[in-house]
């Protein structure tokens, strides 16, 4: 039982390794030219809401707050997996592979764009609501 559990925990973490560097793959094809564009719109928004501090339902409701992330998230990484192009995602792979990303600096300026991008986009809906109703 003991050995079994052992397994598990092993083929755990190596899912969430393989998962990690194919996160970042899916980063680097983003930026690969040969990317179709509606690939890179597709792997921003899924980037962004992954690290997002904001959540279409909030984390504290039961159930449902993380619910949003375990279908959302891997729906857009399928969806986006799917329409990159079989040789650049594998190139992308291998580079993800010999050359992780670097940790602190990139992060918090990461954070920094997202967080950017939701004010923005919070400020613009506030707009469209007021310019909708007149005020």
């Amino acid at each position: 039982m003991i050995y079994y559990l052992s397994l598990e925990r092993k083929a755990w973490r190596e899912r969430a390794k393989i998962l990690k560097r194919d996160v970042y793959a899916l980063y680097l094809c983003s930026r690969h030219p040969r990317t179709p564009l509606c690939a890179k719109a597709l792997a921003i928004l899924i980037i962004s809401y992954a690290l997002s501090p904001i959540d279409l339902m909030p984390d504290f409701v039961p159930v449902l707050g993380y619910l949003d992330d375990l279908i959302l998230i891997p729906a857009g990484i399928t969806l986006l997996l799917r329409m990159i192009p079989d040789d650049e995602l594998q190139e992308c792979r291998q580079e993800a592979e010999k050359n992780p990303p670097a940790k602190k600096i990139r992060s918090l300026i990461g954070g920094a764009f997202i967080v950017c991008i939701w004010l923005l986009a919070i400020y613009a809906t506030f707009r469209l609501i007021a310019h909708l109703t007149g005020t």
